[in-house]
């Protein structure tokens, strides 16, 4: 999402209510989590027509994102495997992504102050059970840190 908006696009950001300020915060248009939320999402297009969508929850994203037009090829899974049996959308992770230019690069746009990595807890390695069942309970705002010590 952060890198995006950095990139110019217009991006929505299906969330619950306690990250809507964030995501304005970072020049997202926020859509609460709701059953209606195509009429939702739709409202926030005002419109037009959206060019893709990235779904890391599952939940019928990808469905959502047919029943909009996005074409299956500009539709990003790393949730919903069925979808991506069911429809041929792609399944592409961090590993795609996982070298050391692009690495350099986001560390880069974070030492600039462009790019956040917020934290949501820290765990010593020894603790690692509490880590996971944070990381169980969902909707945790930021990545989970294991300290090897």
């Amino acid at each position: 999402m952060q890198l995006a908006t950095a990139w110019g696009a217009d991006v929505i950001g299906l969330a619950g209510q306690a990250n809507h300020a964030w995501l304005r915060d970072h020049g997202v248009t926020p859509v609460d989590y709701r059953p209606d939320a195509e009429k939702a999402v739709r409202e926030a297009l005002q419109g037009r027509q959206p060019a893709a969508l990235f779904d890391c929850s599952g939940a019928g994203y990808v469905d959502l994102a047919l029943s909009l037009g996005i074409p299956a090829d500009r539709i990003n899974t790393i949730a919903d495997f069925t979808a991506v049996a069911k429809y041929k959308v792609k399944s592409v992770g961090s590993a795609a992504a996982s070298n050391a230019d692009v690495l350099a690069e986001l560390a880069g746009l974070i030492d600039a102050g462009k790019l956040e990595f917020p934290v949501a807890g820290s765990y010593p390695l020894s603790d690692v059970k509490a880590a996971y069942d944070d990381l169980d309970a969902g909707h945790t705002h930021g990545k989970i840190v294991l300290i090897p010590w």
